[in-house]
């Protein structure tokens, strides 16, 4: 029913496991098996746990049995990225001025995150940060213990070449040489 709906976007992955486990079960009427997965397959799933829930189904298996279909890989990986140099730069001009900068060296394909983290490990007194989890994805609260303040509207933004960055430090991949900033901001 509601074009292949059942329940919500959220328990339809539930509710597939069950109706593909049970499928002996169930009668004398028969669902529609490909109402239902067009559903699934044009939903943009965004939460870990419904995409956990939704994936054992569309391969015919409930969650428990969902490691049968696991493989070994019988081609080798990958050898390791070459390492690439990022710039990373934190400023404040709002109010107790300061500017630091340091290159880290990180695989190449490495995520923003993965950088700061690097310059963290590096110089900790220096370029300490804070993030947390939002429904966005990571969000950085703190850098050098200066922390995001919504009263006062101040945040971090992020930039290469004095452009603002469109994905978060969990997602952007920097390139090799390039200058990424940190500067608190105001909105």
């Amino acid at each position: 029913r509601r074009n292949g709906m059942i329940g919500n976007i959220y328990s339809m992955g539930l509710a597939l496991q069950a109706l593909e486990t049970s499928s002996d079960f169930y009668a004398p009427r028969k669902w529609d098996r490909a109402q239902a997965f067009c559903v699934v397959y044009n939903h943009d799933y965004k939460q870990p746990m419904a995409i956990a829930q939704v994936l054992p189904p569309l391969v015919g298996k409930s969650y428990l049995n969902a490691g049968e279909v696991c493989q070994v890989p019988t081609t080798p990986l990958p050898p390791p990225a070459s390492p690439i140099t990022v710039q990373f730069s934190i400023t404040n001009t709002l109010r107790n001025y300061f500017h630091y900068s340091t290159s880290v060296s990180v695989p190449d394909n490495s995520t923003l995150l993965q950088v700061m983290e690097v310059a963290r490990n590096e110089k900790p007194d220096i370029f300490c940060f804070k993030t947390e989890h939002e429904r966005w994805g990571l969000f950085v609260t703190s850098i050098h213990g200066l922390a995001s303040n919504k009263t006062e509207r101040t945040y971090w933004q992020f930039f290469s070449c004095w452009s603002p960055l469109q994905e978060g430090v969990g997602t952007y991949k920097p390139k090799n040489w390039e200058h990424i900033q940190a500067i608190f901001s105001t909105y």
